[in-house]
C-alpha cells in the first residue's frame, strides 16, 4: 500500500497552499510537491471530468485556479472547497459546450436554462403540428367543406420566408442562420408575442448571428409581426412566417411594399471577402 503524500490530507493541503502563496509566481511551476499535488489533483477528478464529458486535465485546471484562491487556504475543509469548485466547473464546461458559448455565460442562469441548439430541419415531426404559437384561427368566412389542408406545411413556409430575405438583400447564409434561430425560440415559447419580446432582448443571439441591432429588429418585426395588440389581426401584425403558414403565397408578400421596404432596409451588408 502506497504511503499518502502530506497534501492529501485537508491540513496537508492547506499548508502547501500557504507555502506555495508565500513564494514567488514560479513556485508552482517549479516546486516538487506542487507537481505531484497537480498529478493527485488530475487522478482524483479523472471521473468527475468523463462523467461530464471533458478531459481529466480540464479537472485539472479547475482546481489549479480553485486553490491558487485565499478562500480554499481559509475554508474549513480544503478539499471540499476544491471538489465543489471542480464539480460546479465541470458542469458549466459541459453546458458551455452544448449552448456554444463561454463557461462564463453558461455560469449565468439566463444562459444555462436554455437547451442546446438544434437545427428547426431536425425536428422528427412539424413543429405546426403541434405548437400553439403556430397555431391560428381562420380569418373571414371559412367553407368548412373546402380542404383543410391547404396551408402551407411550416418547412415551406420556413424556406419561403428564407427566400423572401434573399430578394430582398438578405445574404442567403444569415438569412437561413437567422430563421433557424427565429424558430428555434418559438419552439421554446407559448406565443409570438413572447418569443418577439425575448428574441428582441437576446444580445448574445443577435452577437452569434454578427447582426446589427437594426437588422434584428427588423428581422424579427416582418418573421414575427409586429407585437402591438391594435394592429395584431392585420398582415402587419401577423409576421412573415405566419402568413405563409396559413396560405398566404410569396408572391403576395412581395407586393406589400411596407413590408419590402422594411426588409430591404434591414438587410445587413456583406463583409468584404478577404
Amino acid at each position: 500500500m502506497r504511503e499518502r503524500d502530506e497534501f492529501e490530507s485537508s491540513e496537508g493541503l492547506r499548508a502547501l497552499l500557504e507555502r506555495l502563496a508565500a513564494q514567488d509566481h514560479g513556485a508552482w511551476r517549479h516546486d516538487r510537491e506542487a507537481e505531484a499535488l497537480m498529478a493527485h489533483v488530475v487522478k482524483r477528478y479523472a471521473k468527475l471530468a468523463r462523467k461530464h464529458g471533458l478531459d481529466p486535465w480540464d479537472a485539472g485546471a479547475a482546481a489549479f485556479d480553485a486553490m491558487r484562491s485565499a478562500a480554499v487556504r481559509n475554508a474549513d475543509d480544503p478539499w471540499a472547497v476544491v471538489t465543489r469548485a471542480v464539480q460546479v466547473t465541470m458542469i458549466a464546461e459541459e453546458r458551455a459546450n452544448g449552448l456554444l458559448c463561454s463557461v462564463y455565460q453558461a455560469r449565468r442562469p439566463e444562459f444555462s436554462t436554455f437547451h442546446d441548439p438544434e437545427r428547426f430541419s431536425d425536428r422528427e415531426n412539424p413543429l405546426s403540428d403541434y405548437h400553439p404559437a403556430l397555431r391560428v384561427e381562420s380569418f373571414g368566412d371559412y367553407d368548412e367543406a373546402e380542404d383543410p389542408q391547404e396551408g402551407t406545411g411550416i418547412v415551406e413556409a420556413v424556406e419561403s420566408a428564407i427566400a423572401f430575405l434573399t430578394l430582398l438583400g438578405w445574404p442567403r447564409t444569415p438569412a437561413r442562420t437567422a430563421m433557424e434561430y427565429v424558430c428555434a425560440r418559438l419552439s421554446e415559447v407559448s406565443s409570438r408575442a413572447t418569443a418577439w419580446e425575448s428574441l428582441r432582448r437576446d444580445i448574445h443571439g443577435r452577437t452569434l448571428l454578427d447582426l446589427s441591432s437594426t437588422s434584428w429588429n427588423g428581422l424579427l418585426r416582418a418573421v414575427l409581426g409586429n407585437p402591438e395588440p391594435e394592429v395584431a389581426r392585420t398582415t402587419a401584425g401577423r409576421g412573415i412566417l405566419l402568413r405563409l403558414l396559413i396560405g398566404e403565397p410569396l408572391r403576395s408578400l412581395l407586393t406589400d411594399d411596407d413590408l419590402v421596404l422594411a426588409v430591404s432596409l434591414s438587410a445587413p451588408a456583406e463583409k468584404a471577402r478577404q
